[in-house]
């Protein structure tokens, strides 16, 4: 299990925090048993002096403040210290546990203080070797240094390869975030493209049918003589056609995009809540703009440049890095213009690729098609850092506003 410390913010497997105490307790107990069997000038109190030591270092792990709070590290550490100075003056095998000090300093302490306590750990050493060996040579200083360089590259290493493992679990995590968020997306946009697809097939043939239906029982019913037995037939296959019909509009209605459903919804509605929508979540300032005389459209009409300026924001937010759009709704007398403009780095429209399955480059595909299966056009205007327009007019006859009231109206009115 790996144990963190809060100072260092580097967790240390506990495998190797056994093997440092195991280390520490090895040496120490070198140091005593050389000291009494061999010929020490104090055996006993080189004994003591590491018992000492072994014992305040066993404090450390059983005391939870160590590995949270500065202050209590640091006493510790000194406390630790002191003993194996004391060791260390007594006899030459006290030196060798510097080692294990330093990868406990460099694990406790913050980087600088400890790099700082690694050296005047090792200077100590160094005197303490020379002390026992007579005076000051190379070797007195060469060993204890290359020690305290060793552990410090072991243990700045690790740090780093931590830090780098840290950041590629990090980058994963983010990935698969990000993979489970597009999927979603993906499962979201596909539901609501069958819905639309249903919608307009309903509409374009069950519900036309059944008006034609209820029309020709109508005219059926009145060509018949009064009182004739079959006008009562009829009237029951009329009635039957115009409950049918009430529930395809029903389906239809149901299967009608969020933001175009609802007694208040309307195209400016859910192109203003899109508009606010983009600007919150993605930090694109969007602008809309609305001119003409406002009036009722076809659902498809609706849906269609709906769609259309959901596509061309959400190209703007992945891939233009726009700092800002704007999106325009026109009326004109016989047809209706949507334009979305950004000032993003821009693209050359025709040096797109063609879309390919699995690759996407279905934006601007979709998008046209939707405006060409209703009369309408789509251009798109773009150059490399002039931003990107896209705009599409929709023709709309003469009286389609009241025909369109009417037809997605009351459910209970007959055509």
């Amino acid at each position: 299990m790996d144990t963190v410390n809060p100072l260092s913010r580097t967790p240390v497997p506990g495998f190797l925090k056994w093997c440092l105490h195991l280390l520490v307790v090895g040496l120490l107990a070198v140091a005593a048993g050389r000291a009494v069997t061999g010929d020490a000038a104090h055996p006993a109190a080189t004994a003591a002096a590491a018992a000492l030591v072994a014992a305040v270092y066993a404090l450390g792990p059983v005391l939870p403040a160590v590995e949270r709070s500065l202050p209590a590290t640091a006493a510790w550490l000194c406390g630790v210290g002191a003993a194996w100075l004391a060791l260390t003056a007594l006899t030459a095998d006290g030196v060798w546990v510097a080692f294990p000090f330093y990868f406990l300093l460099l694990h406790l302490l913050p980087p600088r203080p400890a790099l700082g306590a690694v050296l005047a750990t090792a200077l100590a050493a160094a005197a303490g070797y020379a002390w026992h060996h007579g005076g000051p040579s190379l070797a007195s200083f060469l060993g204890p240094l290359i020690g305290a360089a060793v552990a410090a590259a072991t243990v700045l290493g690790y740090q780093a390869l931590y830090r780098e493992s840290e950041q590629r679990r990090r980058l994963i995590q983010e990935l698969t975030e990000a993979r489970a968020e597009l999927e979603e997306a993906g499962r979201t946009a596909g539901a609501m493209a069958e819905r639309e697809r249903l919608a307009r097939e309903i509409h374009d043939t069950l519900a036309q049918g059944l008006t034609s239906i209820q029309l020709l029982l109508r005219a059926a019913e009145r060509a018949l003589p009064e009182g004739a037995s079959a006008g009562r037939y009829v009237a029951q296959a009329r009635k039957a056609a115009v409950d049918n019909l009430a529930e395809a509009r029903r389906f239809v209605h149901a299967l009608t995009p969020p933001d175009l459903s609802g007694e208040e919804a309307s195209l400016r509605v859910a192109l203003e809540r899109l508009c606010d929508t983009t600007s919150l979540r993605h930090g694109l300032p969007v602008r809309f703009h609305i001119s003409g005389t406002q009036r009722t459209l076809p659902r498809p009409h609706e849906v269609a440049l709906l769609r259309i300026a959901q596509s061309s924001l959400a190209n703007a937010v992945a891939h233009a890095e726009a700092a800002a759009a704007e999106v325009t709704l026109s009326y004109m007398p016989d047809r209706v213009a949507l334009d979305v403009v950004d000032d993003g780095h821009g693209f050359d429209p025709g040096a797109l690729p063609p879309p390919e399955p699995g690759h996407g480059g279905f934006g601007l595909a979709a998008m046209r098609a939707r405006a060409r299966a209703l009369g309408g056009t789509l251009t798109v205007e773009s150059s490399q850092g002039r931003g990107a327009a896209v705009a599409v007019q929709l023709p709309v006859p003469t009286g389609t506003s009241e025909a369109a009231a009417a037809r997605y109206g009351d459910e209970g009115n007959t055509p």
